[in-house]
């Protein structure tokens, strides 16, 4: 088995952000491949993240994010299981993040099944007609890929982090998931920008 160094363990960690008694038995299972031991890291986390999925968070924080030109802003409610995991700075991050997500990225909602089904409708039809000139066969998957893109770029989770391309909204959140050990969502937006009135928002929040 390879040697598992502390310059390894604590190249892991800030690639994890995951514990370094953690960091250390996945290099062991890894036998010191850093790549492998990062997809077993996603790979563990990503199912301890679905089991706590259905978990209810009724505490959380809305955090606010006002542009430097004071002229776009967003409200965003970030839910977790606790207060003391509202209260934790890397909740608090995320949160802020998520606000500059809202204003610089401009999502149409949270979530996929939030689309109105008309826009998608609508959509689809739009990138059938793309399409039109294609074998009859492969249209509706060439829609459907094209519908996926439009997701990414429409809506939240979907997005791609503004500050980091590599990663995407969602697994932001289930990576804050593993390290606090709770189920973490957004419940609703709101973006503003001067001269627009109401501009596009999106309320997600289970009334």
């Amino acid at each position: 088995m390879a040697e598992i160094t502390a310059q390894a363990v604590n190249e892991f960690r800030k690639a994890t952000g995951l514990g370094l008694m953690e960091c250390k038995a996945l290099l062991k299972e890894a036998d010191g491949d850093l790549k492998k031991a990062l997809t077993l890291a996603k790979e563990k986390h990503g199912k301890n993240a679905e089991n706590r999925a259905g978990r209810v968070t009724k505490a959380g924080r809305v955090e606010v994010y006002i542009h430097h030109d004071g002229k776009s802003g967003a409200l965003i409610e970030v839910n977790c299981e606790t207060d003391f995991v509202a209260r934790n700075e890397e909740f608090r991050q995320l949160a802020k993040d998520l606000a500059v997500q809202v204003v610089a990225a401009m999502p149409i909602c949270v979530r996929r099944e939030e689309v109105p089904a008309e826009l998608v409708e609508e959509q689809r039809k739009i990138f059938l007609g793309q399409v039109a000139d294609k074998p009859e066969a492969v249209r509706e998957k060439i829609a459907e890929g094209k519908l996926n893109a439009w997701y990414e770029e429409k809506v939240l989770l979907d997005q791609k982090f503004v500050k980091d391309s590599a990663k995407s909204i969602q697994e932001m959140i289930v990576a804050t998931n593993a390290r606090t050990g709770e189920n973490i969502s957004v419940s609703r937006f709101a973006r503003f920008v001067v001269g627009e009135g109401n501009a596009p928002a999106a309320d997600a929040a289970a009334e």
